[in-house]
């Protein structure tokens, strides 16, 4: 009976290392068929991945071109719109000074006009010779005598000691200056009396016409006057001066008192 269990117990332990054999050999099996078959599964992976990726490479940098294709393509926007503005800026302001330029040409072609109207109308003045052009300018002192006046009348003073006479037109004997052209003249007088007690006049007269009256007292000192003008006379006016009834007037070697005169220019 001991004998039989023990052969059972053999029995049951080669049936076991036989079963473990059959399962080892079929594991081994199994799994070297597994790894063949995740060796092709990678091999097929590999392949894909080899097929895939350049092509996913190949989108990527298309798609990256293409974004810096649009961002130089927004740049060249940008800086063309903004050339853009500053053209019509410039444009705006060339306007601007075009409208100003051809105002300020338009003055000067005015201004030229008007210059050469003004040329024009003294030609005669400016552009005739010297030689042709009339000499007169006279100055001369009154006398040596001393106190002249008062009187009971009024006298024309005849200025007597010459300092300067062209064109005589300035007569010594009569006091009177004659205009010898047409033209514009400037005359001026200074005067002096001796009489603190009495009033120094002068007038000055204009082809007959008094035009000024010229008054002088001085208590303490002699009396003055002094005036000037610039008449614009005809051929043949005449000017001079007039001591006024009951004045008096006073020269002598110092000439205090003279009158002078000379042509600014014929018209």
């Amino acid at each position: 009976m001991r004998f039989h269990r023990v052969n059972v117990v053999f029995l049951v332990f080669l049936l076991c290392l036989n079963w473990t054999w059959a399962q080892e050999k079929n594991g081994g099996y199994d799994e070297s068929k597994f790894a063949e078959e995740t060796d092709e599964q990678s091999e097929i992976n590999d392949n894909r991945q080899k097929n895939i990726s350049p092509d996913i490479w190949t989108e990527l940098k298309e798609l990256r071109d293409m974004v810096i294709k649009q961002e130089v393509d927004l740049t060249l926007e940008a800086s063309l719109s903004s050339s853009e503005k500053k053209v019509e800026e410039l444009s705006r302001e060339n306007a601007v000074l075009e409208a100003r330029l051809s105002s300020s040409e338009t003055e000067v072609e005015e201004l030229k006009r008007e210059n050469a109207e003004d040329l024009t109308k003294c030609e005669k003045c400016f552009n005739k010779p010297m030689n042709k052009r009339p000499k007169v300018a006279f100055s001369f002192g009154l006398s040596d005598a001393g106190r002249i006046g008062p009187f009971n009348t009024d006298i024309t003073l005849k200025f007597t000691k010459v300092f300067t006479n062209f064109g005589q037109a300035y007569n010594p004997n009569t006091g009177i200056f004659t205009a010898p052209v047409r033209g514009v003249y400037y005359f001026r007088f200074s005067a002096m009396n001796s009489n603190v007690n009495g009033p120094l006049g002068v007038q000055v007269y204009l082809n007959g016409k008094r035009v000024s009256w010229n008054y002088g007292r001085d208590s303490n000192w002699y009396g003055r006057a002094t005036n000037a003008f610039i008449f614009q006379l005809e051929k043949g006016d005449v000017v001079y001066l007039v001591l006024p009834v009951g004045y008096d007037i006073f020269d002598h070697n110092y000439n205090v008192t003279t009158f002078s005169g000379f042509l600014l220019f014929p018209v």
